[in-house]
């Protein structure tokens, strides 16, 4: 590990944060973190609990004076989205993630660095175990599977937790503080297909695009970059419809909450098409690279030579998975109208695998707007069913409805405003803080979410600013000296 990153300020969150990053802890695999954590409470002598979901609950009594405050919960999540770079060797089951100083931020090594959300949840276990903070009667919440389906905070449970206010520190840009949130909804869709043996005179190739930049699948979406599902597909259906090209395979993104970066397929074409093929490929490349010179300068498109496939698809098939997938709505579908600037409405098509006649695609849908995400997945669903496939709609969750008249956003503003002499940026973000959720089981916090400066966050770009995190740390300590006194 960087041992130099232990040394940055404030030292106990980069210490915490560092020790982090050396447990691997993917979405679903975080147990190895929850029980170095639980030892960690254990030698503070610090009160620890465990939920039935793999949740962690700390609790601290109030410091010295500051018994007759409004109990407050601090909460970050416990799981990072795991991606590396094609040509980085990473297993985010047993390795470590690498940390680099880079020129005022702090960086991994061809990963994700997971600074969504460790570096929120090592400020609020700092919190704990620096005793020159001043705070009321506290507790950490650390919940587990935030990147995948927030299976923490839906299984959180009314009566677990004694706070009132709720401080969420998943949010990625300081100087902002955040009162709402998207909902989300999975749409999941499958097919069966028919395959048939290449028949004989035929060549095989392999298409590749990669080198886009990928990035959050709510925070980034309304940046304009590449999709490379949507690339792969808008080049397999003219490969079809002008050189009799035919799939054997495609895999084509990984994680539902990240925007595809890389996509692969295997095709099979008549061989007196290859030449010219390969031409084609060129010059769509160059035709692709000049829409989106401005966003994705490193976009990779390319054909070659690949292993020739016992089978491909049936023609008809392919028609309809190709002009499935084609025609499902991808990127912002619509900005607010009661915030400028924050888009209302979303889909990332996110995963397109098509291997051994079972075709899977995966979509993550946001908006702030409930009835709009509905429609949403109604549009999703009629998609499907002209294609002829199943779609299974799930893992809904709530958004969070901004309070102006919250006592702690009234809190933080003030502080903010004293502290740093300028007013931050109040918002709402296009992403699922888990806020929406505890809503459900605890509906009477006060809720408010900021955090650090976080950019390209489930990506290996991601990286977090040094000195925002030392800013972040100073407003997160005054304002929990600020914190209302209870009623």
């Amino acid at each position: 590990m960087n041992e130099e990153i232990k040394k940055l300020y404030p030292k106990q969150l980069w210490e915490n944060f560092s020790n982090i990053c050396s447990v691997p802890h993917p979405s679903k695999h975080e147990a190895q973190l929850a029980a170095f954590l639980m030892k960690w409470a254990e030698k503070n002598k610090i009160e620890c609990v465990q939920d039935k979901t793999g949740n962690l609950v700390f609790r601290a009594p109030a410091t010295k004076g500051m018994e007759n405050r409004t109990p407050v919960i601090l909460q970050g999540h416990i799981d990072m989205v795991p991606q590396a770079n094609s040509s980085k060797k990473h297993d985010f089951t047993k390795d470590p993630i690498e940390t680099i100083i880079d020129n005022g931020w702090v960086r991994a090594n061809g990963t994700t660095l997971g600074a969504d959300n460790g570096v929120g949840a090592s400020a609020a276990l700092a919190v704990l175990a620096d005793k020159k903070v001043a705070h009321g009667p506290i507790e950490v919440l650390c919940t587990v599977d935030e990147e995948t389906g927030m299976t923490g905070a839906f299984g959180l449970k009314a009566g677990l937790l004694k706070g009132k206010i709720l401080i969420n520190l998943d949010s990625e840009t300081e100087g902002e503080l955040y009162l709402g949130c998207a909902g989300g909804l999975d749409a999941n869709i499958s097919m069966k297909y028919k395959e048939k043996a290449v028949p004989a005179g035929m060549a095989a190739l392999q298409l590749f695009v990669k080198g886009l930049k990928g990035g959050h699948s709510g925070m980034d979406i309304n940046l304009g970059r590449a999709n490379a599902n949507k690339l792969m597909v808008r080049l397999l259906k003219s490969s079809m419809d002008k050189y009799a090209a035919m799939i054997s395979s495609v895999q084509a993104g990984s994680l539902r909450n990240a925007i595809p970066r890389e996509a692969v397929a295997v095709i099979v074409l008549p061989e007196d098409k290859v030449a010219a093929y390969k031409r084609f490929v060129k010059k769509f490349a160059d035709t692709v690279k000049v829409e989106f010179a401005a966003v994705e300068p490193d976009m990779e498109i390319k054909v070659s030579a690949a292993e020739m496939p016992k089978k491909m698809m049936v023609e008809d098939a392919q028609r309809r998975i190709l002009n499935m997938v084609f025609a499902i709505p991808n990127g912002v579908q619509r900005m607010s109208d009661s915030m400028p600037g924050l888009v209302e409405t979303s889909n990332n098509l996110a995963i397109f695998n098509a291997v051994k006649g079972q075709m899977t695609v995966k979509c993550l849908l946001r908006s702030s707007v409930d009835s709009a995400k509905e429609a949403l997945g109604q549009k999703m669903t009629a998609i499907a069913e002209l294609a002829g496939a199943d779609i299974e709609l799930a893992g809904g969750y709530p958004g969070w409805k901004p309070n102006m008249e919250s006592p702690i956003f009234k809190t933080c503003l003030s502080v903010y405003k004293k502290k740093f002499k300028k007013e931050p940026a109040v918002m709402a973000i296009h992403a699922g803080l888990e806020c929406g959720l505890f809503g459900v089981c605890y509906p009477d916090w006060d809720m408010i979410s900021f955090g650090p400066t976080i950019v390209h966050p489930h990506s290996p770009d991601e990286k977090v600013n040094i000195e925002s995190v030392g800013k972040f740390w100073d407003f997160l300590v005054e304002v929990l000296k600020n914190v209302p006194v209870k009623k």
